[in-house]
């Protein structure tokens, strides 16, 4: 078997296995996907396309309810990148007359003269060429383009500028056209694997009740049956016609049982799985955040703390359990932990991507003598400061991070603390639900006896610094009471800005704006 063979047999696997990521939802009376379709609609766009519920649609990055989505899947045997001129020629999407961008034009005028509001998606495992153009205009957290940032204020002899004129005259529209299309483009470009994908889809076989995937087969019966159906004419779904499709071909599990409904909470977007396709209920904070940065500072506290509020304290409860995807900056993950704390009477669930989605617990694992805890280190930065600099290290090593801002900004703080779980900060760190939560009352309590052992300091604040997995953050945040006065901060990891810290929320909230306080 050639390359070329095994390259095509691949990029087919991956088309069926993103089809089945989206339509295993169907199966979901509480899923806003109400229409699947596969290599059908609109030519060009018709790889997959997604059909939403106008009353729950998901918003895009502008606020707006999406009707469809179109995807157009590229996959490569190799890494690589592309470029903003690929997008203008036929073969890259081994076509031989049409362009992507051409198609997207297309679909996009379509959609507008009956009314719908699309989005026209590229979803690869290819990156933008870091020697392009396009490559800072790709807003990876919410999978847009930059569209103020192509078009406002660049001459015509700027890379943006003859980018402009490239896609211009190539499509042969004008400026506001051209803007027009490039605020409907969609960029799902993924690191994952086909075996990640995989992962993906056991979750939504396992969640829907069909069949899972055999774990050490080398394919699945998911990544052909959707191209038997194609043979047979069968290419659009909706939850009656794929419930029954799924029924005659013995796609259902034997013990299928209805699945825990899921609430989602995001501020970015992750490249193939989009929170509102598999959660009854999603608060979208995406729009208030620059990929990673946040747009003003003061929407930590005045906008996504209520709206987190509001959100999380409606979530129903009817058995004390509440499962909820949370895709978010680290403040915002301790925040929600704030919101349904100790005392709230509910037990989270949390899924938590490591990379394949699992399900984590308080009470997901009964923990032993030997599971790993904390080694504390602490050393003294300024004997007249106040406050104590707290580099929580449980992926990633914070230390040297830390002490560079600290520097670099002047902070008198009395001293570091560092935490790291013992054998140091690692993926594989923190192990499940129970062990990130003992972690978590671990750290608050060495807080608490600090202080109780030290009268002079007792109720100077902690400047929190974390690296550490979504889960471990939240059960963190339900520590609050513990831990406060407390001002978290956020790490610039785009390097949007100086790729080191920035003050995000305070507990209690810090009147003074005069720099970090004490």
């Amino acid at each position: 078997m050639t390359q070329a063979v095994v390259t095509r047999r691949d990029g087919d696997v991956f088309q069926a296995r993103m089809f089945w990521l989206h339509a295993a939802r169907l199966l979901d009376e509480h899923s806003p996907i109400v229409r699947v379709g596969f290599e059908s609609g609109l030519k060009g766009f018709d790889d997959i396309w997604v059909e939403y519920d106008p009353a729950r649609a998901p918003q895009d990055h502008l606020g707006n309810s999406l009707t469809i989505e179109r995807m157009q899947c590229k996959w490569h045997a190799t890494p690589g990148a592309f470029t903003h001129e690929d997008l203008t020629r036929p073969e890259y999407i081994n076509a031989t007359s049409t362009s992507m961008l051409q198609r997207a034009l297309a679909a996009y005028r379509t959609d507008r003269a009956v009314g719908r509001t699309s989005r026209l998606v590229l979803v690869t495992n290819h990156m933008a060429s870091s020697q392009d153009t396009l490559h800072g205009y790709i807003r990876l957290k919410s999978l847009s383009l930059d569209v103020e940032g192509l078009f406002v204020g660049k001459s015509a002899r700027s890379a943006t500028g003859k980018l402009r004129k490239l896609w211009r005259e190539h499509l042969e529209v004008d400026d506001l056209e051209l803007r027009a299309l490039c605020t409907h483009l969609g960029f799902n470009l993924t690191r994952d694997s086909l075996d990640a994908v995989r992962g993906m889809l056991d979750d939504v076989c396992r969640a829907n009740g069909l069949v899972r995937p055999v774990p050490n087969a080398s394919s699945t019966i998911y990544d052909s049956n959707v191209f038997e159906w194609v043979g047979q004419r069968r290419m659009v779904f909706d939850r009656k016609s794929l419930r029954d499709r799924c029924a005659q071909e013995g796609l259902f599990a034997d013990n299928a049982t209805a699945s825990r409904q899921i609430f989602g909470v995001k501020s970015f977007e992750h490249p193939l799985d989009r929170l509102e396709n598999r959660c009854v209920e999603v608060l979208n904070l995406v729009s208030e955040f620059d990929d990673r940065a946040i747009r003003s500072t003061v929407a930590w506290r005045d906008t996504l703390v209520p709206r987190i509020n509001e959100f999380l304290l409606r979530v129903p409860t009817p058995d004390g359990r509440v499962r909820i995807a949370i895709e978010v900056h680290a403040t915002l993950a301790f925040a929600a932990g704030v919101v349904l704390d100790t005392k709230s009477g509910r037990l989270v669930e949390l899924e938590q991507r490591s990379p394949v989605l699992k399900i984590w617990a308080a009470d997901d694992q009964t923990l032993t003598s030997d599971t790993t805890t904390w080694e504390f280190q602490e050393h003294e930065l300024d004997p007249t400061g106040h406050g104590t600099a707290c580099a929580v290290s449980v992926t990633r090593d914070t230390e040297g991070a830390v002490r560079h801002y600290v520097h670099a900004n002047n902070l008198k703080f009395r001293r570091l603390l560092l935490a790291r779980p013992v054998g140091g900060p690692s993926a594989q760190a923190v192990v499940s639900g129970a062990h990130a939560n003992a972690l978590a009352e671990q750290l608050a309590v060495k807080v608490k006896l600090d202080r109780e052992a030290d009268l002079t300091n007792r109720t100077e604040r902690y400047h929190l610094f974390i690296s550490a997995p979504n889960a471990f953050t939240f059960y963190l945040g339900r520590q609050a009471a513990m831990l406060k006065p407390l001002t978290l901060y956020e790490f610039d990891f785009g390097y949007q800005v100086d790729g080191s810290y920035r003050p995000s929320l305070s507990y209690p909230e810090v009147l003074s704006t005069a720099g970090p306080p004490a």
